[in-house]
Order: structure tokens, then C-alpha cells, then sequence
């Protein structure tokens, strides 16, 4: 079974698609999904569906979305062409004790890739290669086609997965930035650090990374323009100052000459500290 979340979801056995089109059966097969190869509770997908308010015939219209599930399925394995030791839609949707369980039997699941190729990438930045760490990382990001579970109607669990896998997603772009500058690629970065300090207005690591591009690139004054938009929409949306690092580093930009391109050995937290 092959599944794909970082975006529309996506799951596919032997290659044919059981993703159903309804929202409610879609939804319990995105949270399986997730968990695949582990007992998601019932009272998890319960949860999901209906929230603090789940109708008396919770548990038997779960039990249907399953069996609607196990139908397609059940479709798709008969399909397939290799003829001996097929799994039935039993064997995929499995029945545990207290919940279900989506059994991948060893197929493609983007989560795991890019949690696998993220983790390769952040070992490559502690060890100072950076570019190991910017192909491997960038590679990572790619597996995402969208915001994850873009087309599933999220309830209280998934809609608590969609945004921890959306902080996973934002801490490996933070990293391959950081890689990309510790590479001199500073120019090539003002481009899409343009357009993600709009979709992230307040968030303070990509607008540090912008300024210190624009500043590398010889741009001082766009660079404290991009620190002054961020101070004015984290006071006026969240009541706080910028931290101290970035506050050290518009001072820094202010009083400094063009920025040296740092070599590996230089920590991150200084790219913070200081610029000139």
C-alpha cells in the first residue's frame, strides 16, 4: 500500500486508488493513514468525526465507513494480476482490539520518507556539511505537493496532525535555508524568502534568514525595512517585541559594512548575534 498525505491525500493498493470520495469515510482513512501499521483507538477515530458530541450510533457508523473502506479495498486487491498469496481487505484493514489498524505491508509513505531524508539532512548540519545537508533537506521538501490532507475535512485529531507535520515541514525549510547560506547562496534565496515572509508574517528565523540575504547582497536598508515589517506585525498581532537575536542583528546591520559569507565552522547561534 502506498500512501501520500503531504498534500491530497492519496492511498493506493496495488496501485489503484481507495481513497473514497465521501468526507466522513475519507476522513477515518486519513487518520489510519497517518498511523499506518499502528492501532489507531476508536474512541480516537470517534473523536475525529464527531468531536464531544458523538451521535448513540457512533460506534455502528464507524463500523460502516470500515466496511466501505474494506470494499474498495477488497476492489482494488482483486485486481491484482499476480495471482498467488493475496492479501484480502481484511488483512489491510485490520480489526484489533479496541481500534483499527492500516497495515502498509511495506509500501511507499511520503510521512516517513520525509521524516527519514529530514533527519538525514539535520545529521549532515551538525556535522558542518552543509551541503549534504542542503541536497538532502531540499529533497525532503519536495515530497510536499500542498498543505497536508489538503482536500480531507479535518476534525480535532487530524486537524492536530496536519499542523505538527506543517511544524515539521517549516523546521526542515528553516534548516535547507540555513544550509543555503552557509553556502553563500544568498542571492539565489531572495526570491523565496520574498515570498514566504508574506505567508509567515511573524514568524522570526525566515525573516532573520531574509535580512541577512538582502544584507549579503549588498540591500542594507531593504533588510531593515524586512526587520521593521516584522516588529510591526508581532506587535500588533501577538503584543511582543522581536527576541534579542534579531534585535542584535538589525543593530549589527545598521552600524555594519557589507557581511562576510561565514565558514562552517561558525555556530548557527551566531548568525544571530552578530553580522559585521
Amino acid at each position: 500500500m502506498d500512501i501520500d498525505v503531504l498534500g491530497a491525500l492519496s492511498v493506493r493498493e496495488n496501485g489503484i486508488s481507495v481513497t473514497p470520495t465521501a468526507p466522513k469515510p475519507r476522513q477515518v482513512l486519513a487518520l489510519l493513514a497517518l498511523h499506518a501499521d499502528q492501532v489507531v483507538p476508536v474512541a480516537a477515530l470517534i473523536d475525529e468525526l464527531w468531536g464531544d458530541r458523538p451521535p448513540r450510533s457512533a460506534r455502528t457508523t464507524l463500523q460502516t465507513y470500515v466496511l466501505q473502506l474494506r470494499e474498495l479495498i477488497a476492489a482494488a486487491v482483486a485486481r491484482d494480476g499476480h495471482g498467488a498469496a493475496r492479501r484480502c481487505a481484511k488483512d489491510v484493514l485490520v480489526t484489533s482490539p479496541g481500534g483499527y489498524l492500516l497495515h502498509a505491508a511495506g509500501g511507499t509513505i511520503d510521512v516517513c520518507e520525509f521524516e527519514q531524508l529530514a533527519g538525514t539532512g539535520y545529521r549532515a548540519m551538525d556535522a558542518g556539511d552543509f551541503t549534504a545537508a542542503a541536497r538532502q533537506l531540499r529533497d525532503a521538501l519536495s515530497l510536499w505537493t500542498g498543505s497536508a490532507l489538503a482536500d480531507v475535512q479535518t476534525g480535532p485529531q487530524l486537524e492536530m496532525e496536519a499542523r505538527r507535520l506543517e511544524e515539521s515541514r517549516l523546521c526542515a525549510l528553516d534548516q535547507r535555508i540555513e544550509a543555503d547560506l552557509r553556502l553563500g547562496r544568498h542571492r539565489e534565496l531572495l526570491g523565496e524568502l520574498t515570498v514566504l515572509v508574506r505567508r509567515y508574517r511573524t514568524h522570526e528565523n525566515l525573516h532573520g534568514q531574509f535580512m541577512l540575504a538582502l544584507h549579503r547582497s549588498g540591500r542594507r536598508s531593504e533588510a531593515l525595512e524586512v526587520y521593521q515589517r516584522l516588529r510591526t506585525a508581532l506587535v500588533r498581532e501577538l503584543g511582543l517585541e522581536p527576541s534579542a537575536g534579531l534585535r542584535r542583528m538589525q543593530r549589527s546591520i545598521l552600524m555594519s559594512g557589507p557581511e562576510p559569507v561565514p565558514g562552517p565552522a561558525a555556530a548557527q547561534g551566531e548568525r544571530l548575534s552578530r553580522v559585521g
